[in-house]
């Protein structure tokens, strides 16, 4: 399979910050691959150098084949800003049918593009009485005009309700089931845990981490959390046949190492009799973030 995105050993400074440092990655058709770093990590830098906006000084990238900012990789790229904006006086629909002019796309299928975002309702009205929400929602509606290879979205979902991030997850996952490739930048961990393939984390300029979630799991080798509720009266018993738990929310809490996990469910499970519920917690995105960036001293 050929990568939409593909870069190897991407640098960049700007005078003496190194802002990006041997960065290589890739982004598979219809996989969708989540960036996350802290401010200052070179999240923006990688977007733009993507983008065709500032050329890096080192390494190599392709975009759907083409060089960054070429009509080719242009033509097949979209991109969503954290805070989009937009000509206040416009209509909703306006708006939208400008830029897919702009792209010479028929303008009829605007008010289609609205309605995939959930702004049918209010594509006749001016966009200076919209929310901050539905501004990023017309920002997504023009970063789908074309039915773009590769989208590139900054903080995608800054400004939406719960129920319109939901909505947002599940047009991503239709997009990604139709072949595009998505690069999505956000600080919302718990958001893109569950709603992305792979994980790539940058620290300092430098990627730190890249896989699956399974994956960094594995290579972090974080403690694994188990919670033991007892049955009415054998606390006691639990406590001493494991000495290393303590007591937090009215259970038993209790954590080991990736390799201890079987041992200790066995210990656990010998006790079945006297146990009435458990639940095994693994380390979470942001756990494995934060170790990571720990482990890189940022």
């Amino acid at each position: 399979m050929t990568s939409t995105l593909t870069i190897s050993h991407l640098t960049k400074a700007f005078g003496p910050v190194r802002a990006l440092s041997d960065v290589s990655l890739r982004v598979d058709p219809g996989e969708r691959v989540a960036l996350l770093g802290h401010n200052g990590a070179g999240k923006s830098t990688l977007m733009k150098v993507i983008l065709g906006l500032i050329a890096p000084d080192g390494g190599e990238i392709a975009v759907c084949g083409s060089a960054p900012g070429q009509a080719g990789a242009r033509a097949q790229v979209a991109y969503l800003p954290e805070n989009a904006t937009f000509h206040s006086a416009l209509t909703g629909v306006e708006q939208i049918s400008y830029y897919m002019r702009l792209r010479h796309v028929d303008p009829a299928g605007a008010m289609d593009l609205l309605d995939r975002v959930g702004l049918a309702f209010a594509a006749r009205r001016r966009i200076g009485t919209y929310s901050k929400g539905m501004r990023q929602r017309v920002g997504l509606a023009q970063a789908l005009i074309g039915h773009p290879n590769l989208l590139v979205l900054d903080e995608p979902t800054s400004g939406l309700d719960p129920v319109s991030r939901r909505d947002f997850y599940e047009l991503l996952d239709k997009l990604a089931a139709d072949g595009a490739a998505i690069l999505l930048s956000s600080h919302a961990l718990t958001e893109v845990e569950a709603r992305t393939d792979r994980l790539l984390i940058l620290s300092g300029g430098r990627l730190v981490a890249s896989g699956t979630l399974p994956e960094l799991r594995r290579e972090a080798a974080l403690p694994v959390a188990m919670h033991v509720t007892a049955l009415n009266g054998y606390e006691p018993d639990i406590l001493a046949a494991l000495p290393d738990a303590i007591r937090v929310n009215g259970g038993l809490h209790l954590t080991c190492a990736q390799d201890e996990k079987l041992a200790t469910l066995a210990r656990i499970s010998a006790l079945r009799s006297k146990v009435a519920d458990l639940d095994v917690i693994p380390p979470s995105l942001e756990d494995i973030y934060s170790y990571f960036s720990r482990r890189d001293g940022q």
